[in-house]
This record gives structure tokens, C-alpha cells and sequence, in this order.
């Protein structure tokens, strides 16, 4: 029973957290052929025309966002696709869909960028007459475009993009429990949630980043070093049109995962392992990790942290993901919520910082919008899952490039 118990703490960090466009297409559903394939530095694209048009017309450049591993395509083109036909329609009113995919997504963002860079210069030179670019991206991939195009901006580079879009993007910072990213890192061997947890795109993305070497929990080096190079190239583009869309609600309404409840329980595997919803204040227990093999506790605080699993915001199954891993090696799991906030609607918008809990639970429909660093957003009339794609929110954007 013991060398279970043990094979069952090694194994259980075999999980990634991913939302909807990284998840497999439903069955049934399958992603139709591109037109064609560009091989790009560290990465790829996947062309798909629209219409009858005879080669790249009116492009809409979409770049993929973060998890472990090389990006798959087909499966980013059914996330985009299934639950609402946004690329079918996109494609039908004439617009070529061009998807940039990463050798490796969660590489640097700096490193990706040249990726997309290159998809950039690359559908300029192929298109067929001048309309202007649309480029932009989900998740990560809508800071890789920022990045790029204000880079491209900086030197000089002519993008001929006259609309960038960012949907749930977390331009001021994404969140993931420090809890949880203490718990990857408590399992005795290497395994990928802790390489996710790591990977310089989460150090860069993350809004506070638990440190496995000194326990602590704060603002990355890489994130504050990708803030500065972001500053550098004037933070965002200045000549195309920027659009940002958030998946979760602008009322200051978030999900119900009351401050320091308990959120998750595990037992028989990791047993007593407990962790609880942030909450305000100087020293806040979030997690109390315990294991077997070999033996080991560690509670893991946090202070002057917001209430952030609750907030308004794009959601992911941060805590059912686990849960799922845990059950499937042994364990007996008290699941409370699954769900919690993953990008807040202030950071997919531009419009508040995450620091203080009146800005990240602020009531946006009250604020002016020019206090936003984009030019048109919009976010969920309920609160969705992150990078969903939605009616509300996927009829919006279509309007918008079609205009």
C-alpha cells in the first residue's frame, strides 16, 4: 500500500492547466485542411482563405496562447469554432484566417515574438492588394502581438496593421493561486504542472509568481524585465485601431468563492492537503501541503494580497484540474470550487491594476472609458471561462473587423 501511496504522490503533476482552446476537439468535430503551411522561425502558421478569394486578401492574423509544448492547430481552430461558428463566419465574409502556432508556447514571449513577426512580414509580402492587416491574438498570444507590432512601430517597420485585438488577454497580469504553484513544485520529482508553473511565459504573464528556491511569493524578475523591454517599444502600437475583449463581467460581479474557505481537500494521496481562497490581510494561510514520500508539511502564506480567486474575470478549472489529476491517482478529493478567476476583467482591458481590491472588484461601467489603454472593449454580460468563445463576445469582434 505504501508503494502505491508513494507511485501516487510521484505521478499526480502529469497536468497542465489549460482552458478551451487547448482542450481536445469534441467528437465528431474536425478542422478542416489549410490552404497552406508556413514553416516560421520557432513556430508556424496554418493558412485559411475566406470566401472564394484566390490567395491572402484580408487577413486576420491570430496568434496562440500559453501552455507546455508545441502548439496544435487544429485543435486552436476547433477551440475558436465549436461553440460558436467565429471562424466559419469570419471566413464567409471574405477575411483570411492566418493561426500562429509556437515550437514551444510557453517560451519567452520575446522569443515568440519572432515568430509572429515573421507571420507578419510574411502575409504582407504575399497578400494580394493593400487592405489593411487585422492581427492579434487569445491569451498570450494577444501580448505577443502587442509586443510585436510596437516593436515593429519603434523601428520603423511598416506592419500595415489597422486593427490589433486582444481577447481575455491579461495585459495587466493573469492569476494563479500561490498555493497552487507551491503545490507543483511540492511534488518530490519533476513533472509538468512545475515546468509550467516555471516556464518563462508564466514568469512573464503571471501577476505574482510563487519562487521554488526561496519559498517566496512576489513579482517575477522575467516579468518586471518583459515589462520594461514592453515600455521600451512605447507599450502598445499607436497606428492600428486596439480593440480588447474579456471574458468576464465589467459589474464588479465575480463567481462565489467566499475568502478563505476552503476550496480543496485531498486525502489518502497528499493527505490533509488543504487549500484555501485568498484573502485580505498580512499573514493568510493559503495552502497546507502534506505528503508521505518522502515525508514533508509546508504551509504556504501569503500578504496584502486582494480576494482574487473570486473576482471578476475569465475563469479556469485551476482547482477541478487538480482534482481530476488527484482522483485519478487514488485520492479522495473535497472539491468546493472548481472554478476561480484566471484574468481578471480589469487586466483584459487595460483599465485597472490588480493591487487593490477596489480596482480589481470596481463597478468599469461606472469609470470613463478613456481610462482604458485601448480604444474599444467590451466584456462578458456573465462570467465565461477563459478565451470562450462566445456569441456576445464573437459578434462583437466580427462587427469590428468587418466595419
Amino acid at each position: 500500500m505504501s508503494e502505491q501511496t508513494e507511485q501516487a504522490e510521484r505521478g499526480v503533476g502529469e497536468f497542465t492547466l489549460t482552458g478551451p482552446l487547448t482542450t481536445a476537439p469534441p467528437a465528431g468535430y474536425t478542422a478542416p485542411e489549410p490552404d497552406e503551411k508556413w514553416p516560421l522561425r520557432g513556430g508556424f502558421a496554418h493558412v485559411y482563405r475566406g470566401g472564394r478569394n484566390p490567395g491572402i486578401v484580408r487577413p486576420v492574423i491570430m496568434a496562440d496562447g500559453f501552455n507546455l509544448g508545441k502548439s496544435d492547430l487544429a485543435w486552436l481552430y476547433a477551440g475558436l469554432d465549436r461553440d460558436y461558428p467565429f471562424l466559419t463566419e469570419l471566413r464567409r465574409r471574405g477575411h483570411d484566417v492566418i493561426l500562429v502556432g509556437f515550437d514551444e508556447r510557453s517560451a519567452s514571449i520575446l522569443d515568440n515574438a519572432r515568430t509572429v513577426t515573421e507571420a507578419v512580414t510574411r502575409t504582407c509580402a504575399e497578400q494580394i492588394g493593400r487592405a489593411p492587416l487585422t492581427a492579434g491574438g487569445f491569451s498570450m498570444g494577444g501580448l505577443v502581438t502587442r509586443y510585436v507590432l510596437a516593436k515593429m512601430e519603434h523601428e520603423r517597420v511598416d506592419h500595415r496593421v489597422g486593427v490589433y485585438f486582444s481577447y481575455d488577454t491579461p495585459h495587466r497580469g493573469a492569476y494563479i493561486p500561490i498555493g497552487l504553484q507551491a503545490f507543483a513544485h511540492f511534488i518530490p520529482v519533476p513533472n509538468d504542472f512545475a515546468r509550467q508553473m516555471n516556464s518563462p511565459a508564466a514568469r512573464q504573464m503571471l501577476w505574482r509568481h510563487y519562487d521554488a528556491m526561496t519559498g517566496q511569493n512576489g513579482i517575477a524578475p522575467e516579468r518586471r524585465e518583459f515589462l520594461e523591454n514592453l515600455a521600451r517599444v512605447g507599450g502598445w502600437p499607436r497606428i492600428p485601431r486596439l480593440l480588447a475583449l474579456a471574458n468576464g463581467r465589467g459589474d464588479g460581479t465575480g463567481i462565489a468563492v467566499p475568502p478563505g474557505e476552503t476550496v480543496l481537500k485531498s486525502e489518502r494521496v497528499y493527505p490533509g492537503t488543504t487549500f484555501y481562497a485568498q484573502a485580505q490581510g498580512r499573514e493568510v494561510t493559503v495552502a497546507e501541503l502534506k505528503r508521505r514520500f518522502p515525508a514533508s508539511e509546508k504551509t504556504i502564506t501569503t500578504g496584502d494580497l486582494p480576494e482574487m480567486d473570486g473576482a471578476p474575470g475569465g475563469t479556469l478549472r485551476s482547482y477541478g484540474i487538480l482534482a481530476d489529476a488527484l482522483k485519478k491517482v487514488g485520492a479522495q478529493v473535497d472539491l468546493r470550487h472548481e472554478e476561480i478567476c484566471f484574468v481578471p476583467t480589469v487586466s483584459a482591458v487595460a483599465l485597472r491594476d490588480l493591487d487593490q481590491q477596489k480596482d480589481l472588484y470596481a463597478n468599469l461601467d461606472a469609470l470613463a472609458p478613456d481610462e482604458s489603454e485601448v480604444d474599444d472593449f467590451i466584456w462578458s454580460s456573465t462570467t465565461t471561462p477563459h478565451t470562450a468563445v462566445t456569441e456576445e463576445l464573437g459578434t462583437w469582434l466580427l462587427d469590428r473587423l468587418s466595419g
